[in-house]
Parts: structure tokens; sequence; C-alpha cells
């Protein structure tokens, strides 16, 4: 183990330790904020774990189940985090043994600051205590927010906690929520211990959101495995957009390579909400790694054309329309890094097959998903 010396400044470059918790493809799970807020409970927690394993998610690979902010008591005890009381009145161990006891993988919410950003107890000095009680709770991934930072560099304090982390022997994922201020894509995330990182800001339930944070992803170098892009948590399944912009948003971060959090009420799923997160061809393309990311290859007014190659020598592409109208969409085999000739196309949400040209008809605020050979 190399340990973290000194200040480490974004952007830095210098050798630094693998990450606390590997990481080799997007992680896949469910994180409370999205659908609850500050609403978490015991209660929730183990209805979650058990909705996830009824509704064949975890089966589909979505193994962490995280609990965001709020978990914790206004103030420390003797210098520890303390779970809330009334939101969890058997603490965190025996919870996260019944998710353990589930096939699932427990999560955590903590800020590299004084406070986290609903004003509980930040981690911000506190690492080596804390990681110690993550450790002993059973935590399997954190994610690590930015709020209340003093200003203080965020390699620093993101290093510093990943070090704590290690210290415990207990491999956990850790999850840079830094928002993509500094560019943790740059280099100095891998170096200070992260396995993914955030890119933007927050997102919120709603399409000029997704397309906001869509937007933000084509200037970022590829993400790679334990070096994960996270545009933020999918909102699919929320209620604030229609069924063919959830069907958009989650299919672009499967093409993104992203990490594909849930957050919606999974005790409670819509047929069509359940049918996008359980799309196991979509999310294929999702965990596929062959070496690249699916990158913007075009746009041509309301359209998109995104593609990725995919280790079978087959690419995934994703028709992306904006407007409210229906538009038609083509992509050729040059710009799809294929050779000339004939293809066939496999439609990954309505399973049609066709062979010729590559093209479609996208509907408004949609997206056609296909895998081109």
């Amino acid at each position: 183990m190399l340990l973290l010396a000194g200040s480490i400044a974004p952007g830095t470059l210098r050798p630094v330790a693998l990450p606390v918790g590997a990481a080799a493809t997007p992680p896949l799970g469910w994180n409370s904020w999205n659908g609850f807020g500050c609403d978490v409970s015991d209660a929730l927690i183990r209805q979650t774990a058990d909705a996830l394993v009824s509704s064949r998610l975890r089966d589909a690979g979505y193994r962490y189940l995280t609990i965001d902010d709020c978990w914790m008591a206004p103030q420390r005890t003797d210098g520890h985090l303390v779970p809330d009381p009334a939101k969890f009145p058997h603490g965190l161990t025996t919870l996260a043994d019944y998710v353990h006891a589930r096939g699932l993988r427990f999560g955590l919410y903590e800020s590299a600051g004084t406070r986290t950003c609903a004003g509980y107890p930040g981690s911000l000095d506190h690492e080596t205590s804390d990681a110690r009680d993550f450790a002993a709770w059973g935590v399997d991934y954190l994610k690590y927010d930015n709020c209340f930072n003093g200003g203080r560099p965020a390699g620093d304090r993101y290093a510093t906690m990943a070090d704590a982390l290690r210290r415990t022997g207990r491999p956990i994922v850790l999850s840079l929520c830094e928002w993509g201020e500094n560019a943790p894509w740059s280099g100095w995330g891998a170096r200070a211990g992260g396995s993914l990182w955030r890119t933007t800001a927050d997102i919120s339930d709603t399409w000029t959101s997704v397309l906001a944070n869509l937007a933000a992803q084509v200037a970022l170098p590829t993400g790679r495995p334990n070096a994960w892009n996270d545009p933020d948590m999918l909102e699919v399944g929320n209620g604030g957009m229609d069924t063919g912009e959830y069907r958009a948003q989650f299919s672009l971060w499967a093409v993104l390579n992203a990490p594909l959090i849930a957050g919606n009420d999974v005790r409670r799923m819509t047929a069509a909400t359940r049918d996008i997160l359980l799309n196991r061809e979509v999310l294929t393309v999702d965990q596929d790694w062959s070496g690249r990311a699916g990158r913007l290859v075009r746009e041509s007014g309301p359209l998109q054309v995104w593609a990725k190659p995919m280790t079978d020598g087959s690419v995934a592409v994703v028709f992306l329309n904006v407007s409210d109208d229906p538009v038609p969409a083509t992509a050729s085999a040059a710009e799809l890094g294929l050779k000339p000739g004939p293809r066939t196309t496999h439609d990954l949400w309505t399973g049609a097959n066709t062979t010729g040209p590559v093209r479609a008809t996208v509907a408004p605020h949609d997206v056609v998903m296909l895998r081109v050979t």
C-alpha cells in the first residue's frame, strides 16, 4: 500500500495507491436521495432490500443499496457519528447484516466537510474514526459529498478519507461526489482513491436537467475500470418525466458506461419503470468495457447520435431526439467506426431486427437504441 502524504492538488501528477474498493464495471444499485430525501429509516431500507430481490433488480446487477444524507444524529457522541435513534433504532450493523443476507452491498453517505449538505456532522478532520466505524458497521460503498468544505483542497480531503478507509482493511468503493468542480477525471480523482466521481451538479427529475448533465459529458475523457465518470443518479420512475424521457436517460447513461443508481421507490414500481430498469440488453451495454465509453459522434439540429464500441465488435448506438416533434435518424458505417457494407441492427427496446442502412424515426423526447453489427 502506498500512503498519501502532503498536499494533493487537483490535477497534480503523482503516484498514489489503488482505489479503496474495486469497481471493475460501473456500479449498479439504489440510493435513497432522489426518491426520499431525508425521509430515511430502518424500515425503508429493509423494505427496499426485499424489493430489490423480489423485483429481480438484484439479479440484474443492482447490488449497492445506499442510504444518503440524514441518517445520523445531529451531533457526534464522544467524537463518533451516531445513527439517528428514531430512524435507525437498531443501529446500522444489524441493518447492514440484513442487506448483506439478501446478496446486496451496503452503502452510506458522508461529506468531506464539516457538515453534510443537509447540515449533519461531516467527516472532515474525523476521517480515521469515521472510517473505522464505517468498516465496523459493514459498509461496502461510501458516497462522499463536498458540502461545507471550508475551501480546503479537494484532493487532500478525499485522499485523507481514502487512506483512512484503506487502513481499516475493508474494501469500500469510494464515490467522490465532488460535483466536478475540480475536474476529478483529470487524474487526481483516481490518485485520491476514488473509483467513480461526479462530473456535474445534482440532477433533478426534469428533461432539462438530464440534457444538461448529458451535455457536460461530451468533452470529458472516457471513463475506465475503477475510474468511472458519474453524471449523477437515475431519475427513472420518480414521476417528473414521461416514459420516453426516462428511457432516454437510462439509454444514454448506459452508452456512457455511467454508474446506474436507481432512486425511485422500488417497492411500488409501475410496469414501465420496471421494464426500463430491467432491460438486460441495455444493462449489458453499460457493463461492457471495450476500451472506451460512448461518445457523441454527431449532432444535427434536434438529433444527437451517440455510439459505443462493444467487445464483440458490434457498436451500441443511441439516437436522441431533444425536440417536441418526431425526427428521422441515420448513421453511417464510417461515423460508427465500422467497415462499409450492409448492417444488421437490433433494437434494444423493441427487439426488432433489420438489415440495411442504420436508420430510425425517433419520437419526441425519446431515444432509439440499437446494437449494430
